[in-house]
C-alpha cells in the first residue's frame, strides 16, 4: 500500500523554522501578510503550539493597537482577514472579529464587481484591473468570505462565496486541458496573454480543496459539485506536468520556466487535502522538491515576486525568485501543516 513517506520531526523542525523566520520579516497588512500568516495560523491549529498564537497574537495587536489598519480594503488585504478568524476563535477577543466584519462589510458592499456580481481583482483603492477576475481573489477573499459564512452560519455569505468560486471556474478553467489561467478579461472576453501561470492554479486549487472540509453537507449546495468537479479535473492535469524534482513550473507547460515554490506547495497541499490515494505517489516527490526548497533558518526559496498577468512568456519568466516572499512562506506552512495533519488518512470520496 502506497502510503505518505515523510519524517514527523523533521516535518515540525521545518515549520519551526519557516514560522520564526516569516515572523522576522517586515510584513504590512496587505495580501503577502495575510497569506504567510494565514500559514502560521494553520500550523497552530495543526500543531497547537501555543508559541505561534502567541507570535501571531502579538504582531497583529501591533497593527491593530499601535500602527492602525489601512483606511481603505481591497480584494488583496481582506486576506489579513484569515488569521483573524483564527486569532477571534482561539481567545474570544471581539476586537479581531469587528476587523472581520469590516472585511466582509467592504466585500459584500463596496467592492467592484462585474457580471453576475463576480468580484474584480483590486490590489489599492482604483479601479485597477476594470472587470478582471484573477485567480488570486478565491485566496484573498472567496475562502474568506466562506469561511466567515460557515462561521456565522449565515447562507447569504455561504452563498456569494460559492458564487465566487463557480464564476472564477467557468472564467479561468481551460476544458481542454484542467489548467487555469491566470485571469479573464470581461470587457475584451479572453484571458489577455493566456498562460497557465502555476501560482495562480495554486490558489484555485488549494481554495478549492478545502471547501468540503469546511463548508457542512457541502454536497447539497449545487455549486459546490463545480469545484468538486473542477478540482478533479485540474488535478488530474496538474499531476502530469509536476517535475522530476516533484514541483511544478511558474508556467505549467513551459519546461523551460523556472521550478517555482509557492506553486509547488499550494498545488501539493491541494492534493493533501483531496486525500486521494491515486496522488500519494505525486505528494511524495513534492515532500522531497519541497524540504530542499527550505533553508535550516526557515527561508523558502525559489518563490517568484509578486505577478501580474503579464504581457508574455518571458514576462513570467523573469519574475525575480530572488527574495524571500510571505506567500510563499505561508503556502510552504500551509503544506508541512497539511502534511501533518493528513498523515495517511484517505478521505477521497464520489466527489
Amino acid at each position: 500500500m502506497t502510503k505518505l513517506k515523510f519524517d514527523r520531526d523533521e516535518v515540525e523542525k521545518v515549520i519551526d523554522a519557516i514560522v520564526e523566520k516569516t515572523m522576522d520579516m517586515d510584513l504590512t497588512w496587505d495580501w503577502p501578510c495575510g497569506v504567510a500568516y494565514y500559514g502560521i495560523a494553520y500550523a497552530y491549529e495543526v500543531t497547537k503550539k501555543q508559541k505561534y498564537l502567541d507570535l501571531l497574537k502579538a504582531r497583529v495587536d501591533e497593527y491593530i493597537d499601535d500602527l492602525g489598519l489601512p483606511p481603505v480594503w481591497t480584494v488583496n488585504t481582506c486576506a489579513m482577514g484569515h488569521c483573524l478568524i483564527t486569532l477571534y476563535d482561539a481567545t474570544g477577543d471581539k476586537k479581531y472579529w469587528d476587523v472581520v466584519m469590516s472585511k466582509v462589510d467592504y466585500l459584500e458592499n463596496e467592492a467592484l464587481r462585474f457580471g453576475d456580481n463576480v468580484l474584480q481583482h483590486t490590489v489599492s483603492a482604483n479601479n485597477d484591473f476594470p472587470e478582471q477576475c484573477w485567480a488570486d481573489t478565491l485566496f484573498m477573499a472567496a475562502f474568506f468570505l466562506l469561511r466567515v459564512g460557515v462561521h456565522e452560519k449565515d447562507e447569504k455569505l455561504i452563498g456569494d462565496a460559492l458564487n465566487q468560486y463557480y464564476w472564477h471556474i467557468k472564467y479561468l478553467q481551460d476544458k481542454n486541458t484542467g489548467f487555469y489561467y491566470h485571469g479573464y478579461n470581461n470587457i475584451t472576453g479572453d484571458h489577455m496573454s493566456g498562460f497557465y501561470w502555476g501560482r495562480a492554479n495554486a490558489w484555485a486549487a488549494y481554495t478549492m480543496s478545502q471547501v468540503g472540509h469546511i463548508l457542512p453537507e457541502a454536497y447539497l449546495y449545487p455549486q459546490f459539485l463545480d469545484i468538486a468537479g473542477s478540482l478533479n479535473e485540474q488535478l488530474s492535469a496538474l499531476k502530469t506536468v509536476q517535475t522530476e524534482d516533484g514541483l511544478w513550473r511558474t508556467i505549467l507547460d513551459d519546461e523551460e520556466s523556472y521550478e517555482e515554490i509557492s506553486a509547488s506547495a499550494g498545488i501539493a497541499a491541494a492534493m493533501l487535502a483531496k486525500g486521494n490515494p491515486l496522488h500519494i505517489k505525486y505528494i511524495n516527490k513534492a515532500i522531497k522538491g519541497l524540504i530542499k526548497n527550505v533553508t535550516p533558518e526557515g527561508r523558502v526559496l525559489n518563490v517568484s515576486g509578486g505577478t501580474a498577468v503579464m504581457k508574455d512568456r518571458d514576462g513570467y519568466r523573469n519574475i525575480s525568485r530572488d527574495w524571500m516572499q510571505g506567500w510563499g512562506q505561508g503556502l510552504a506552512l500551509a503544506f508541512f501543516a497539511g502534511l501533518l495533519k493528513s498523515g495517511d488518512s484517505r478521505n477521497d470520496g464520489a466527489l
